[in-house]
């Protein structure tokens, strides 16, 4: 063995408590570190390079040869070390030549029935001049989805709008048709929606009780908060309407767990007070937060310490929900649940989702778009689903989006996990999908730290959590 190299950007360390835990970026893979590894990976991380001598010469008087070579040997194929006179290894990009699809998201009507300041729709119009799909554009969606799923045994099936129950009428016959061809080529099938919840009926949630619907709803928390952005075309806050349909559904939706989905913005930034609202007060299942950083209209988006602020109560509610999980409970943080979930998982993301890959999108005319958020925007479409997925060109979209070298992810700490971010809020930010989501890079790293530390926190304290409450509701692959 010849002097070896350390590669810093392809481990990370994290002490917790008296655990010191190795993130082994390429693969996400994390492990803890005994004594001897400790000691080798603290003197590569101070010297950056050494030979056998050197390690003999440090550590020999603390730890036999064979324990060292093992360690090394270890990092070794780890790649956290290499022989310094070896090249840089470049980044791998997995070919694409088909596209298996797993989810097609419909958006059923351009109209929404609310005029919410923040809404990043480039398309969205009032109910009355909504641009609604029709049946037979919906049911050659769904034959898209099945012919692009053939190894699949679920697939699913997403209802988004502006408001989607503004076309309820479609929604119903699209669910009978999918049940019906997914009947037919053995496949179960999936069905969810957003909803601003205003639209809701008794009967309405009984239907969607029976075909076990996944619903989401879009509130902002108490009314004061709720009713700053998430207002009626004629101005008037929803909170009232919006919380009585809320307890309504609550109530008698049985099938699956509901979740409320919370958008940050200016005047709007107390997760802590909405969270215990959301999940507390209204009864929720699950509670999550996205940040406004890049919507059309400035003076809502959060600032950069406006996004610190917020960074810091997550993890205030995440160590909530640190303490509930070793008591064996889940208080329903849905952004903790998705970050211990790629921890625990050891997920390794070559992109940032499956936006592209498994997850298309379809407008009213058919045309097919990376994800829901593209639908109206000036972004390039990829087939239609009358003709197909122009696959050659999605291919080289989702190849290009592997290697971000150009832009410095290569050696950040988190790229497995992160992948550059979302493709649509460095779009809507920086005018180009490839261009990681800077605005966020440090908060998002610090993020994954405390996931770290939450993670082994809760598996020393109580492992079992992760089976009950995490593995069973892991999304269908």
């Amino acid at each position: 063995m010849g002097e070896l190299t350390l590669i810093r950007h392809n481990a990370h360390r994290v002490d917790v408590d008296r655990h010191a835990m190795l993130l082994h970026v390429p693969t996400t893979s994390l492990f803890e570190m005994d004594e001897v590894g400790q000691a080798v990976y603290e003197l590569f991380r101070r010297a950056g390079s050494a030979d056998p001598g050197m390690l003999r010469a440090e550590l020999g008087d603390r730890f036999g040869p064979q324990a060292l070579a093992d360690c090394v040997q270890s990092l070794i194929t780890l790649d956290i070390l290499r022989d310094a006179a070896a090249p840089a290894v470049p980044v791998t990009v997995q070919r694409v030549e088909d596209i298996p699809l797993s989810t097609i998201i419909l958006n059923v009507n351009t109209g929404c029935n609310l005029a919410c300041t923040y809404c990043y729709k480039e398309d969205l119009t009032t109910p009355a001049k909504g641009e609604k799909m029709d049946l037979p554009t919906a049911r050659a969606a769904v034959d898209l989805l099945i012919e692009q799923a053939p190894g699949r045994d679920k697939i699913n099936i997403v209802f988004f709008g502006g408001e989607p129950l503004t076309n309820m009428p479609l929604i119903r016959q699209v669910v009978d048709y999918a049940e019906t061809r997914a009947e037919e080529v053995g496949k179960a099938v999936d069905f969810s929606l957003t909803t601003n919840a205003t639209l809701l009926t008794e009967e309405l949630v009984d239907w969607f009780d029976a075909h076990r619907f996944g619903l989401t709803v879009s509130m902002d928390g108490p009314r004061a908060m709720h009713d700053m952005n998430r207002r009626s075309v004629g101005g008037q806050g929803t909170y009232d309407v919006v919380a009585s349909k809320v307890r309504m559904l609550l109530s008698r939706y049985r099938s699956r767990p509901v979740g409320a989905r919370v958008t940050l913005t200016a005047g709007v930034t107390d997760v802590l007070a909405i969270h215990d609202h959301l999940r507390n007060d209204l009864g929720f299942a699950e509670v999550g937060f996205g940040p406004a950083t890049s919507g059309p209209i400035a003076v809502f988006n959060l600032t950069a310490d406006l996004m610190k602020a917020v960074f810091e109560d997550m993890k205030t509610l995440g160590r909530r929900y640190v303490d509930a999980a070793i008591r064996g409970e889940n208080i329903g943080f849905s952004n903790m649940h998705q970050l211990l979930t790629d921890i625990s998982q050891g997920m390794k993301k070559a992109v940032p989702c499956g936006a592209g890959l498994g997850l298309l999108a379809v407008d009213r005319k058919g045309d097919l778009h990376l994800c829901h958020r593209f639908v109206g925007s000036n972004e390039p479409t990829y087939g239609n689903v009358t003709t197909g997925i122009d696959v050659p060109k999605l291919a080289a979209f989702v190849e290009g989006a592997q290697d971000r070298s150009n832009f410095g992810c290569s050696t950040c700490r988190i790229r497995s996990i992160c992948a550059g971010g979302c493709y649509h809020e460095s779009y809507a930010r920086q005018g180009d999908p490839f261009a990681p989501v800077y605005h966020y890079c440090d908060l998002l790293r610090d993020w994954v730290d405390f996931g770290i530390e939450a993670y082994t926190r809760i598996m020393q304290a109580n492992p079992s959590f992760f089976r009950s409450h995490l593995s069973p509701r892991r999304p269908a692959r």
